[in-house]
Formats: C-alpha cells, structure tokens, sequence
C-alpha cells in the first residue's frame, strides 16, 4: 500500500489486517519501488493513492506495467480526483480499479478480495512454459466444451489459457466472458442486482441458489476453441435472451467506480485482438492474431 497521508495508511492497514491480509504500507512510490524491487517479498496485490506530491502513481503504474516481474500484479488506485477523464486513462494505463476516498471499508474488501483471486489463479499459469504442453497444443485444431458453474468457468479458462502465446493476459479475457456467460447469460443476474450483491459479498452464493433452481438445469454455456495458422478463435454462447454488449465494449465514465461492469471492455482491450457479440447477443467470437 502506498500512501502519503499516515491517518489514510492506517485505515486502510487496519482494515485489511483485520480481514487477514499481510500488508506493508510505505508513504512514497520510491519506498514501494524499492522494496518490490528487492524482491525480499511477494505481493499479490498493490493499493495506490494516484495524487501523491512527490511522485504521482501513474508514474509508478506504467514502471511496474513495463517490468515483467510486476506487470500481472492488480494496481488499485484510491483517488478524490474530480475529472473522470483521468479515470479512464488509468483503467486504460493498466489500473485494475479505482477507489473513491473516503475509501468506503466494505468496497475496499471487495475490491482486493477480487484482485487478489484473479492475481493468485493467473500466478498458477506458471506451467504453460512445459515443453510438453506446447507440443500438444501445436496439435490442437478444434475443441468444444461446456460447462454450468463458477467453478467451471474458471477451470476451463485456467485450462484454455495455455494455448495462447500470452496465458495470463489471455486468462484474464476468458475468465469474464465464461463468468459473464454463466451469470447474465444463463442465470439472468443482471447489472444492478450483481452490483448490490459483491457489495453484500453475497454473489457466489446466488449463482448457486440459482444454479439449484428447476429453470436452470439444463442450462450450459457452449465453448469452442479453433486454432488455424492465422488466429485462436473462442467462441462462447450461453442460453440466455441476449443483451445490447454496445454500452460495454468501452471503457465507460458512469460505470468506473461500480465493482463490475467492465471486464468486456477489459477482455477486448487487454487480451483479444478482436471481440464481437453476434445476433441478439448471447454468443460472442474472440480472437487473438499469431
């Protein structure tokens, strides 16, 4: 954690002690440089206030993007700032998500809880470097999949992620879209509804009573991966009656400080080539260009 105000760092030290998360909180980016930099200590998650005097935290955002060794760890900005422009250019600079201060405790937990689970299922993409599996994978022409739960989900994109030349930025794309596919497409948790619940931390809970529910039983969501010599090619349908994916292909002002919403604009911009929503919006074609 990285902030200049000592009454700030000691809120959000003690609120993420108390829900038992180890944390260093040093006042300047030069202090956090420093001790990432040593490498005396492995960090699954980075909080940062964006305004700092001395050095801003987009200065450090874009020194960790640009060094491999930090480049997946999810940055967190906490900011009073007033013009959503910048924002935007954070998100798109590589900023995981954005916390308005006062830091609401409830949206701080959520919010690293999230960052850390993805940080941690990425870091397991370690194994994709095997020689073996790169020789299989050269194999590959054509695989189909379903699946109906969470569990599911991000299993077969842990899975599927090997076979792109990046795992861990493919990882984070496929991971929300078969999420988002079994959420909204096949249970019908809407936007507002998926808000109220991660902030209830009651989410995984739902899509399980859901999943439990008769209408729901024979619902799957249908994946399938091409290779050709051009292009992987995903491709995902759900059964669910589809949705306008136009208001989520960007980055939008209105939505940047919701705790979802984003991860279509996210998949598009940092782990596809292209991305398209075809017909009512229920199935959806990714790529990713050799």
């Amino acid at each position: 954690m990285v902030d200049e105000a000592e009454s700030s760092r000691e809120f959000l030290r003690q609120s993420l002690t108390d829900a038992g998360y180890a944390v260093n909180a040093v006042a300047d980016c030069e202090g956090a440089w420093q001790i990432l930099d040593s490498e005396q200590q492995h960090f699954s998650a980075i909080l940062l206030d964006r305004m700092m005097q001395r050095q801003g935290g987009m200065g450090l955002l874009a020194r960790l993007k640009s060094d491999r060794r930090f480049t997946d760890i999810p940055v967190i900005f906490q900011t009073d700032i007033e013009h959503p422009l910048d924002i935007v250019a954070g998100i798109k600079a590589g900023a995981f998500y954005y916390l308005v201060q006062p830091v609401n405790k409830e949206m701080l937990l959520a919010i690293v809880q999230s960052a850390v689970s993805n940080y941690r299922l990425a870091d397991n993409l370690r194994y994709v470097a095997n020689p073996e599996h790169a020789y299989l994978h050269n194999m590959l022409l054509r695989s189909d999949f379903q699946l109906r739960t969470l569990l599911e989900a991000r299993t077969l994109a842990y899975s599927l992620s090997s076979y792109y030349p990046q795992p861990k930025r493919a990882f984070l794309g496929l991971s929300e879209l078969l999420i988002n596919a079994v959420e909204h497409g096949n249970l019908g948790i809407g936007y507002q509804t998926k808000s109220r619940l991660l902030q209830e931390g009651g989410w995984e809970a739902e899509i399980e009573r859901r999943l439990a529910l008769p209408e729901h039983a024979g619902k799957k969501v249908e994946v399938q991966l091409e290779r050709s010599q051009l292009e992987i090619r995903l491709t995902i349908s759900d059964c669910g009656e589809g949705f306008d994916s136009r208001p989520y292909m960007e980055m939008s002002l209105e939505r940047a400080f919701d705790l979802n919403g984003r991860g279509i604009a996210i998949s598009r911009m940092v782990s596809f080539d292209t991305l398209e929503y075809l017909g009512k919006g229920n199935r959806l074609v990714a790529a990713v260009k050799y």
